[in-house]
């Protein structure tokens, strides 16, 4: 990761009077959402914006706010001096990095049937991932059903189409790639364990070899043989 990454500019802008951030990498850009920053994408940039409709002192308590969070967690935060605090605030593991977790799972996976048990978290029927974020886009259809504005009800169509067509062909992709995996009964070939454990004349053979589970290295050609003259 790039120090340059690790250093986020959040200021009111003299031109506009907006209150923009600039610079983090994923997870800077993660905190800034979660405080409640907007994050906006063009074609050469990217920054985070307040959102519409606040006045001076909203803006001012959500940036304040926003480089809390950062700092607590190790990020260099330049700011207007409106909004600098020595005030840290408590960090937690999001709810996307539980899900994430499950490619650590896989990464570690020895056999088809530990694959397939980390995609099945993934495509259970009744509380699998995919199923939840179904649940999610329902609800949040529900939601703008109920709002005034008149495309309202069109943003809750075009949300429940993502869960019905878009997640749900998702959905059977993984389903139709962890029934294969399952059916299959096999060792990944680049992940047994280590040969190399301590000898059991060895004085502590209960020790395990600690090195990572790497892939084998590939065979070398057998050489020519001679050819007769």
């Amino acid at each position: 990761m790039a120090l340059s990454d690790r250093h986020i500019d959040l200021r009111r802008d003299p031109h506009s009077d907006e209150v923009l951030a600039h610079g983090g990498d994923a997870e800077a850009h993660s905190i800034l959402q979660r405080t409640g920053f907007i994050h906006v994408i063009r074609q050469h940039e990217q920054y985070h914006r307040a959102p519409a409709g606040l006045d001076q002192v909203a803006e001012d308590a959500l940036a304040t706010k926003a480089v809390a969070a950062l700092r607590s967690v190790g990020y260099w935060v330049a700011c207007d001096e409106p909004f600098d605090t020595d005030q840290r605030t408590s960090h937690y593991l999001p709810l996307g990095a539980q899900v994430a977790a499950l490619a650590d799972d896989l990464r570690a996976a020895e056999t088809t049937q530990d694959a397939a048990a980390v995609l099945t978290e993934l495509t259970a029927a009744h509380d699998g991932v995919v199923a939840a974020l179904a649940q999610v886009l329902d609800s949040a259809a529900d939601f703008f059903e109920t709002l005034d504005l008149g495309f309202d009800r069109h943003t809750a169509a075009t949300v429940r189409e993502l869960a019905r067509h878009d997640l749900a062909g998702v959905a059977a992709q993984l389903h139709r790639l962890r029934n294969e995996l399952a059916d299959r009964h096999e060792d990944h070939p680049a992940r047994r364990p280590c040969p190399s454990a301590v000898a059991a004349h060895e004085r502590e053979r209960s020790v395990h070899c600690p090195c990572p589970l790497t892939p084998l290295p590939p065979r070398l050609p057998a050489p020519p043989s001679a050819r007769r003259l």
